[in-house]
This record gives C-alpha cells, structure tokens and sequence, in this order.
C-alpha cells in the first residue's frame, strides 16, 4: 500500500516554506508524547456538517486582515507574499520551472496564465490557497494532471494537487482511500495486490478525482456502473474554506452533488472507492480492415441489447499514417479497432464475442486472451502526449444504417479533401449505467446505448480553424441520430455542459451551488452557476 507522501520534492522553492519562516509564537505548539501526528503534520480536524473549523491561536491561522480591509495589488507576489507564511507546499511565480510545469494542460490550445500555482501539500493548504484567492478577488482552478482543463484559470490561483497522490486499500472492505491528486495507476496497482480493482479510467494517466467527480466510464462500468456510484464518502474543501467530509451520513447533498456534479462544489482532497473482486479477465484489442466496418458496426447493433453486463466493447474506426510507429499492416489505411473486456469466465466471454468476430474476419494485428486487471491498460493505445486536438462526443441509443454511413464517409475519406478527424471511437454503454441507484447522483444520461467521442489529433496552430469547421459540419451530421445528452467527461467543450444533466437533477445542482458556492469561485470547469 502507498503512504501518503507529504515531503517535499526537489530543489525549486520559490519562497521559503512555512515552518523556516515562522516566529516563536507561530510555531506549531508541544504535543504531549502519545499524541498522533499524521507523517508529521499536527492533525487539522474534519468537521462533518458544515461549521467553519476555527483553528487555536497560533496553529495554521490565516493571515489578519490587513488595516483597511484591502489586500492589495492582485499581482502574484502579493497573493503569494499573503499565502507563504502559513502555507506548506511550495508556490511558483511566473519564470520559475514548476509555474510552466504546474500550468501546463494536457490541450496545448489552453495556455493558461496564473498568477501563481500553488502546489499544495494537503486540505489544509488547500483551504489556505482558496481563502486567499477570494481575500484577492481572483480566480481559483485546480489541477492534478492536467486532463481534464477545459477552462484556463488565467490571472487566478492555481492550485496542483499531485502531492497528494496517497492510496490506501482496505482488502476487508474492499475500499480505497486516494488523495485527490492521485492517478489510476497508482490505485490499480494498490488494489491488484488483493484482488480487486476500481472503475478506473481507460489511462492510468487519468487523475482519480476529475474523473469521478465526472462520472466516470471504464471497462468495469457496464457490469458496475458510473465510477461516482462507487464513491463512498469525500472530503471537500469548500469555498468558505470549510473541510466537510459528505458522504450518505454527513452531508449527503453535497454527496449526491459530487458524484458526477464536477468540480464545482469545492475541492475534493481526499476520496474513499468502492473496489470489486477481479483478478483475470478476457480482453484486448485487434485491428481488422477498414472495409469490414460496416459490417462490424451493424452486427454490434443487432446484437447489443443480449451482451452480457461482462463484456464492454469500444469500436473504433481510426484512419493511421504512414509512419514508423504503426505496424506495417495497418500503415496508411483505414482500420477498425475492437477494444474488449469481459469479467467473467473465458469461455463465456468467446462466446459472447463469437458473432462479432465471425463478421470481422481475421484481423490484421492482434487479438484476444486472459490477462490480469492491471494488464487492461494495455487496450488503449499509449498515452498519446500534450497535443493541440479538436473533439466531439453525443450520446446515441442505437445506430442505424444511416448513421453508420455518417461515420464511415468522415474517417473512409481520402485525397485532399480529407477530413482532419481520424478517430471515431463508439464505446458500448447500457448495462448497469442505465439501471439508476436508488441514491445514485446526477450523472450521466443514462439511456443510451452508445457514447462517440470524435477526435482531430496532432493539429498545428494553424490547423486549427480548418478542424473546428470540419467537427461542427460533422456535429450537425450526426445531430438527427443523437440523444442531445452527453457525458460530462468526454466533453471538452464547456458550452454543452448544461447537456450533461438531467433537468431534474440540473435544477438540484443548481440550488445546492448556492448553498456551497454562492459567488460561483469553482467556476473554471465545467460550470454550474448557482440558481435563483
């Protein structure tokens, strides 16, 4: 299991760390011998039901307010120069290293320009930083490892959460306690060693608390359902500063809110998961000829509705270059990459894959075998690096020969006219997604039975109009066959956020954001503005 790590890192501090800058009478007091320390931090309390937690004279107190009530200059040394003297972490001005390392987003089109990052070292930074943010009236945005920013937190607080990248695994409970800046990677192999897994994302690149927050789909989702189903309790910092734990006992709003509400509640610090028994599953992937893709497609419909909840599938039509990174036979063409995963016994998933295959014909790289639950990450093709992209994604209830005559004309293109969009990947969702939770939280739509994520990867600036023309034509090709409704963490584009929701379950969102976020500070995300 790994321990939470609290130590600093590296060389670079930008301004001397809290503890060498304070006074005698700001020193952290005596602690008798059988008290407890956590890695060596004095224990900040959790205060369950929403009190403002007011720490004694001299521990962790903020700064006091200065004479006139002003704060002063919103220029980072002024925000920063407030924060350090009660601030663990470390904070990186513009031109140190760790500002363009902490800033940076996975979308290289999001040049987010902060007035400083803070790089937290647990909640009770976190509540420093927020607090501070809003003394300066400026912006907060928060980042693990920069995937999912969709919105730049320019002239604001960054904060970074990846030093609280904790996992501790209960084998008896068959939970996980994770810090809000951890990776799935990090769970995976934490939960593996007792047999169990999460509902992880598709990448162990992927941050743990963007994703849940988000909802969450993965390869355990259809027997499962959303990864926020399975978030069992949360620690938040809230934007009074409040360190709440929600959960079905304490705060259960703001626990419903969270699972698939996003950022926009506060900050999430600390999450405990749901883990499942899986030790060997029947998966991987195979490429087989773009001619076949019809076919391949239309089988898949007829046959969606009576695949088990252990099987989940991801059809993706993908037009590869010429280059020396693709195997030989799928250089230069147009291919169909068919994802598999089934949890239960081999034999049950051969059979249940069987049709599929029968109509894909041999393929021309690839294949399927049992393998361990880490080894699955292995289905999705490396993690492609910080890259200018154009996406899109809606949700469809079936495909009907028209619509896969729409996808087939926009990746099977060729010559000069050839769209900029290479992947159209089609996930398989139903299963346990659309059976709602009698608690469950707001997200998802969950009646569909295909989610499509378009992609124009590896794009030049000045690509970059040429792309966002062909994806919206290509929108409104798909519009006649699509729900309306999308998942919230296969959007990248923050004015479709509102289609995420349920109306029902927007309008309870919506007046819960009053409650925890009235002047809407976690706005720098998929926003929901407070209601009336």
């Amino acid at each position: 299991m790994k321990r939470r790590r609290t130590g600093r890192v590296g060389t670079e501090l930008a301004f001397p760390c809290a503890r060498a800058m304070r006074s005698g009478a700001g020193r952290r007091p005596m602690l008798p011998e059988d008290a407890v320390l956590f890695d060596g931090y004095l224990p900040v309390p959790i205060v369950p039901r929403g009190e403002l937690h007011r720490p004694s004279a001299g521990t962790d107190r903020l700064p006091d307010a200065v004479p006139d009530g002003c704060p002063g200059p919103r220029s980072a040394e002024a925000v920063a120069r407030r924060l350090r003297q009660h601030f663990d972490g470390r904070l990186h001005l513009p031109g140190a290293i760790g500002y363009d390392v902490g800033r940076s987003a996975w979308r290289r089109d999001l040049d987010q320009q902060p007035l400083l990052v803070a790089e937290v070292a647990d909640a009770a930074d976190v509540a420093r930083a927020v607090l501070t943010a809003r003394e300066f009236d400026v912006p907060v945005g928060v980042q693990a490892t920069g995937h999912g920013t969709i919105r730049p937190t320019d002239d604001g607080v960054l904060l970074n959460l990846s030093r609280m990248a904790y996992v501790d695994v209960d084998p008896v409970r068959a939970t996980a306690r994770v810090g809000g800046g951890a990776r799935w990677g990090d769970v995976v192999a934490a939960a593996a060693r007792f047999g169990l897994a999460p509902i992880s994302g598709t990448s162990s690149a992927l941050g743990v608390a963007g994703y849940t927050l988000g909802g969450g789909v993965g390869w355990l989702s259809r027997r499962h359902g959303f990864a926020a189903d399975s978030l069992l309790r949360a620690e938040v910092v809230t934007a009074a500063g409040n360190r709440l734990v929600a959960g079905p006992d304490d705060d259960a709003d703001l626990w419903w809110a969270l699972r698939g509400g996003g950022g926009n509640f506060g900050v999430v610090t600390e999450l405990l998961l749901r883990l499942y028994p899986v030790r060997e599953v029947y998966g991987g992937v195979a490429y087989f000829p773009g001619e076949r893709a019809g076919e391949i497609l239309a089988c898949h419909r007829d046959h969606a509705a009576g695949l088990p909840d252990e099987l989940t599938t991801a059809l993706t039509l993908l037009r590869l270059p010429d280059a020396p990174g693709v195997p030989e036979p799928l250089r230069d063409r147009a291919v169909v990459a068919v994802r598999v995963c089934h949890t239960g016994p081999t034999a049950r998933g051969r059979r249940a894959l069987a049709p599929l295959l029968a109509v894909a014909g041999p393929p021309l790289v690839g294949g399927y075998a049992p393998m361990t639950w880490p080894e699955t990450a292995g289905l999705e093709d490396p993690q492609p690096g910080p890259q200018l992209v154009r996406e899109h994604t809606d949700l469809f209830r079936g495909l009907s020969d028209e619509l896969i005559e729409v996808l087939l004309a926009e990746v099977g293109g060729s010559g000069t006219a050839r769209s900029p969009i290479s992947v159209v990947e089609l996930r398989h969702v139903g299963g346990a997604l659309g059976r709602p939770l009698a608690d469950g939280g707001p997200s998802g739509h969950r009646d569909a039975t295909y989610a499509l994520i378009a992609v124009a990867p590896h794009l030049r600036a000045a690509d970059l109009a040429v792309a966002r023309g062909h994806m919206a034509a290509f929108a409104r090709r798909l519009r006649p066959y699509a729900t309306g409704g999308v998942l919230l963490n296969f959007l990248s584009d923050p004015s479709r956020t509102m289609a995420a929701y349920r109306p029902a379950d927007l309008g309870r969102l919506a007046a819960l954001k009053r409650v925890y976020d009235p002047e809407n500070i976690f706005h720098r995300n998929h926003n929901i503005p407070p209601g009336p």
